[in-house]
């Protein structure tokens, strides 16, 4: 329980860094398992997709022009071709004249003589509406910077070839700069679909507008989002990461305290901590905000800011939660609370009032993780166990924070220790699972998290730790492509937790890899609905985008459809992370 030491208050969280997924946090993993497959694969069944940041490439069709060295000499009959005299030419003549006027159009485009280009280009399709003809006369409105009438004949051009890659992806780039972003997203899909995936120029336009996409519908979910506290799952994860303390005094259950006080208020919030479920965290958020209110709290007081402030934090009311923490620690300097950019004074104050604390080294050890620094972070969780064993994420931390620096070894007999020392807690063999998965030993992973899924069941029947029914989930569609039983997984961690967004993010994964796209669709919305942070808000929504844009592909492109099955064979889902 966090009474003498609080959140760190910052986007990466150090604590929950720690206790959600202390290997590999799971967004990180399904994001790294993705991009061990470079193709950006954008699936009707059974293949995954891609989604990573990429630089920004345009595909400059205009150099790709076709100069022509023939220096035209234009009679004044196809000078003098307009929409009244093109009848009266026979169709040969007609194919003749637009020739000759495509070559004229080209030298003028080569020569920047754009106003002129577009004026032959003109004539040239009033004698043959060629699709090569649209296409040259965008070119030049693209250099002109008229990115409407760039869409307009990019338009025209692919109604007469649906696979004309160079106009899909100039009206692409058209789109972009009229920040229609979804429209250019789907002309560089195609383009990739057509291409065989093999144009890495378009490859790249798809995960920069995948990005660009999911940013810009990102930020609209951050201003709108409601604050309120996120799933059970996280919370408890988050709250256990902290060393458990004794209740302050003057909290004991057995002293009468009057119910309408601010003590009482107190003493009821951390008494509906204990149900570990999303109702009793409600309840606790109010209680402690009401006991500030009531007042008559005496040497209570920073304890009841340092529990507001973290649940405000919680909900992600930051501004809120920093004045709390600060209040907490001016009324009694020994609570351990820190912001990331002023973490090194905090840290040093803290040492300053209690240098023995292993709370000062757990957390100063969190940043440096938070930072990648791990030969660091691994000496503060080392003196933190000096100080304190019986506190098993010290343990769990320092056994990632080895394996995130390549002492596999190290790691593995960190958590065999911690396992023959904390045999009844379920969370080591959840975080030890996590390794073995990451290191593709399948069948060893799952005896882990089946260990702890069964100890959760008897331990916490009413608020239990979801992540390991996850995290068996996955193994069993990375390992055997067992669907079926991934996906009961993944509904059972939703019934006991309806807002964990790891595990919506993780149904989503697999329903797509199950070819059910419009389902995965809704997944991938939810997720980023439940998601806290901006990084992961844009997450789950590049995936989303990446999904919608596979069913306007199947309703705009029913041909291209058709073509990525066929592809499925080729770029069938990996066995590794």
């Amino acid at each position: 329980m966090p009474s003498e030491s609080v959140p760190i208050s910052s986007a990466g969280n150090a604590a929950y860094s720690a206790s959600q997924s202390s290997s590999l946090p799971l967004w990180d993993r399904l994001s790294k398992w993705a991009s061990e497959n470079r193709v950006i694969v954008y699936t009707i069944a059974g293949v995954a997709v891609v989604v990573t940041g990429a630089g920004v490439v345009y595909y400059s069709s205009e150099q790709n022009l076709k100069m022509s060295s023939v220096d035209s000499d234009l009679t004044d009959d196809l000078l003098q071709i307009d929409e009244s005299t093109v009848d009266s030419l026979s169709e040969q003549k007609r194919k003749e004249y637009s020739t000759k006027l495509k070559l004229a159009g080209n030298k003028a485009y080569g020569d920047k003589s754009y106003n002129e280009a577009i004026e032959l280009y003109a004539r040239a399709i009033l004698c043959k509406p060629d699709p090569i003809f649209y296409s040259n006369r965008a070119a030049c409105y693209n250099a002109l910077g008229d990115w409407d009438k760039v869409v307009e004949d990019t338009t025209a051009a692919i109604s007469l070839d649906s696979e004309y890659v160079k106009a899909l992806n100039r009206r692409a780039n058209a789109y972009e700069h009229l920040d229609k972003f979804s429209e250019a997203l789907l002309d560089y899909t195609a383009s990739c679909i057509i291409d065989g995936f093999r144009n890495d120029q378009s490859s790249q336009s798809v995960e920069r507008l995948l990005k660009k996409v999911a940013e810009a519908k990102g930020k609209s979910i951050l201003e709108g989002k409601e604050k309120k506290l996120p799933s059970p799952t996280f919370v408890t994860n988050y709250l256990q990461s902290f060393r458990p303390r004794p209740r302050p005094e003057g909290l004991e259950e057995t002293l009468d305290i009057d119910e309408e006080s601010g003590r009482a208020q107190l003493r009821a919030g951390l008494a509906a901590m204990e149900k570990k479920t999303g109702d009793g965290y409600d309840e606790a958020a109010k209680a402690f905000n009401k006991a500030l209110e009531l007042q008559d709290l005496g040497d209570l007081e920073a304890f009841a800011y340092n529990m507001r402030g973290t649940f405000r934090y919680l909900r992600g009311e930051n501004a809120d939660a920093l004045k709390d923490l600060t209040q907490s620690v001016e009324l009694q300097p020994t609570l351990t609370q820190s912001n990331r950019d002023d973490a090194a004074k905090d840290f040093e104050q803290a040492m300053e009032q209690k240098k023995d604390d292993p709370d000062i080294y757990y957390h100063r050890a969190q940043l440096h993780f938070i930072l990648s620094e791990f030969t660091e972070a691994a000496k503060d969780y080392q003196k933190s166990i000096d100080l304190d064993r019986d506190f098993i994420f010290s343990h769990i931390q320092l056994g990632v924070t080895q394996y995130k620096m390549g002492s596999i070894a190290s790691s593995m007999a960190t958590f065999k220790r911690c396992i023959k020392n904390f045999e009844k807690v379920p969370d080591v063999y959840n975080y030890y699972g996590e390794l073995l998965l990451d290191q593709q030993k399948y069948q060893e992973a799952i005896d882990k998290f089946d260990k702890a899924i069964e100890m959760e069941k008897q331990t916490k029947p009413l608020g239990m730790n979801v992540l390991p029914l996850i995290n068996k989930a996955l193994a069993l569609f990375q390992w055997k492509q067992d669907f079926q039983e991934a996906e009961k997984l993944c509904q059972k961690a939703l019934i006991i937790d309806p807002e964990c967004d790891i595990a919506v993010a993780t149904m989503a994964q697999l329903l797509l890899q199950q070819g059910k796209v419009t389902d995965a669709l809704k997944y991938f919305e939810r997720a980023a609905e439940l998601s806290r942070t901006e990084g992961e808000i844009v997450n789950a929504l590049s995936y989303a985008e990446a999904t919608r844009t596979q069913l306007e592909v199947q309703q705009k492109y029913p041909q291209l459809a058709s073509r990525l099955q066929g592809m499925g064979g080729q770029f069938a889902g990996p066995t590794t992370r």
